[in-house]
């Protein structure tokens, strides 16, 4: 999405994630992700809702027995940064923001961090 008159450019991300996860992005007011876990060094926004899909359906649910799908913006200029990682197929693309970073990240979002799958 492209903005003008002095907005900025926003790229759409999106985040499987599990209930414990979500529940500290709510107590944020849905606007920031919670620090990493220290066997959890990179915190991995993909760039394509239907891989999204997938991991929050085959392994969020497998994990805890729900899964959710999360879409949020952040400012282009600064998630430019970070190199899209291709991990698999031609749609199999995540950014990978070191855990030291992710408050400043965070400090980019813009607008609220949405639900928009759940699976059980």
């Amino acid at each position: 999405m492209s903005g003008s008159g002095g907005q900025r450019d926003v790229t759409v991300l999106w985040r499987p994630t599990g209930p414990r996860e979500l529940e500290l992005v709510a107590a944020s007011g849905w606007r920031r992700w919670p620090p990493r876990l220290p066997d959890q060094p990179i915190f991995y926004p993909v760039l394509n809702e239907d891989y999204a899909v997938k991991i929050a359906r085959d392994w969020n649910v497998a994990a805890s027995g729900v899964g959710y799908v999360t879409r949020f913006g952040v400012d282009s200029a600064f998630v430019a940064r970070y190199p899209v990682q291709q991990v698999g197929g031609q749609t199999i693309l995540e950014l990978w923001v070191p855990g030291e970073e992710l408050e400043e990240f965070n400090d980019h979002i813009i607008g609220k961090i949405e639900v928009v799958h759940e699976f059980r």
